[in-house]
C-alpha cells in the first residue's frame, strides 16, 4: 500500500508539467504574455494622409515658385510706367495692354518684331538642323560598329564638360578670320551641333529602335540612308523631338554668343534686343513697358513649342512593330 507521502510526491511532477505547459501557452499567445504592438487601420490611413499632404504641399510650393514670375509678367504687362514705377503691379487696375502693344509695335519703325523673326530663325532654323544632326550621329555611334568608335565618342561626351561661354570668343576669333561676324551664319553655325543631343541621340535610338526592323529593310533592298530616313528616324522621333525642345529653348534664351558676334541691331534676337533697351531704362523710363512687354510676348514660342509637341514624347511608339 502506497504511502500518502508518496502519492503526493508523484503527483505533484504530473501537475507543475501541465501548468508549466499552460504557462507556455498562454506566455505565447494568451493574455499572460507581452505581445508586440500592433498598427491599427487609423494609424495606417493617417500616417498615409500626413505623407500625400506633404507631398502635394512641397509640389504646391514649387508650381507657385515656378509661376509667380509669369504671374508677375501677365499682369505687369499691363501697366503703363507710372504704375510701374509705384509698385502696383499685382493688379489689372488701369489695364493698358494694348497701348503698350501698340508702342511696341511702333517704336523704331518696328525693330521688336524684326527681333523676333530673327530669334524664330535662330532658335528654329537651328534646333531643327541641330536635332537631326544629333539624331543621326546618335544613329550612327549606336547601329554601326566601326574602328575607334567608343573613343570618338569619349571626346564627344567631353564636349558635354566644356561651357557654352568658354567657346564665345575662340568661335568669335574663327568668325572673324572667315568674315562671318556680324551675320545670321555667325550665331546660326555654332548651335547646329550638340554635344549632349548626340549622347541623348544614342540613348534613344538603343531604346526605340531594334535591330531587327533594319535588318529586315536593309533584305527589302533598302539603302542606309532610306533605312534611317524612313525607318530609324520615324522610331526615334520622341529622341528627336526632345533634341529639339532642348536645343531650342537653348538657342532662344542665348544671350552671350549673339552679344560677341553680333553689332547690328537688325541681327539682334530678342534676348540681346531686350536686354539693350533694359540698359536704357535708367536714363529713360518710357522703356520699362516696351521690355515687360516685350517679354511677355517672347514667352509665347516657348510655351506653343512645349505643348504642341508634348504628344510625341509618349512612350512605346515601336510597341508591336517587331514580331
Amino acid at each position: 500500500m502506497t504511502s500518502p507521502t508518496a502519492t503526493e510526491a508523484n503527483a505533484a511532477p504530473r501537475t507543475a508539467g501541465r501548468t508549466g505547459r499552460t504557462g507556455r501557452t498562454r506566455g505565447i499567445g494568451g493574455t499572460g504574455g507581452a505581445t508586440p504592438p500592433r498598427t491599427t487601420t487609423r494609424q495606417r490611413s493617417s500616417s498615409r494622409w500626413l505623407s500625400r499632404t506633404a507631398v502635394n504641399g512641397a509640389l504646391l510650393l514649387s508650381v507657385l515658385y515656378t509661376l509667380f514670375p509669369l504671374v508677375w509678367l501677365l499682369t505687369a504687362a499691363t501697366k503703363d510706367t507710372g504704375s510701374l514705377l509705384s509698385g502696383d503691379a499685382f493688379s489689372f487696375k488701369g489695364f493698358d495692354l494694348a497701348n503698350n502693344l501698340s508702342q511696341l509695335a511702333s517704336y523704331n519703325d518696328g525693330v521688336y518684331f524684326r527681333w523676333y523673326l530673327n530669334s524664330l530663325l535662330y532658335a528654329g532654323g537651328g534646333a531643327a538642323i541641330c536635332a537631326l544632326v544629333s539624331v543621326a550621329a546618335g544613329y550612327a555611334f549606336d547601329k554601326y560598329a566601326f574602328r575607334g568608335k567608343e573613343k570618338l565618342f569619349g571626346v564627344v561626351l567631353l564636349g558635354v564638360l566644356v561651357p557654352t561661354t568658354a567657346l564665345a570668343l575662340p568661335m568669335y576669333l574663327l568668325a572673324s578670320k572667315v568674315g562671318l561676324v556680324n551675320t545670321y551664319w555667325s550665331v546660326l553655325i555654332p548651335v547646329l551641333v550638340n554635344p549632349f543631343g548626340v549622347y541623348l541621340a544614342r540613348v534613344f535610338s538603343a531604346s526605340y529602335i531594334p535591330d531587327e526592323a533594319l535588318e529586315a529593310a536593309r533584305i527589302d533592298g533598302a539603302g542606309e540612308l532610306r533605312t534611317f530616313w524612313s525607318i530609324g528616324l520615324r522610331m526615334v522621333m520622341p529622341g528627336f523631338v526632345t533634341v529639339f525642345l532642348f536645343q531650342f529653348t537653348a538657342i532662344w534664351n542665348n544671350f552671350f554668343l549673339p552679344l560677341v558676334m553680333l553689332s547690328d541691331q537688325k541681327l539682334f534676337p530678342l534676348s540681346l534686343g531686350l536686354y539693350a533697351w533694359n540698359s536704357n531704362t535708367h536714363a529713360e523710363p518710357g522703356y520699362y513697358p516696351l521690355v515687360v512687354t516685350g517679354s511677355l510676348l517672347a514667352v509665347i514660342p516657348l510655351i506653343v513649342a512645349f505643348v504642341s509637341l508634348q504628344r510625341h514624347w509618349k512612350a512605346g511608339l515601336t510597341a508591336g512593330s517587331v514580331k
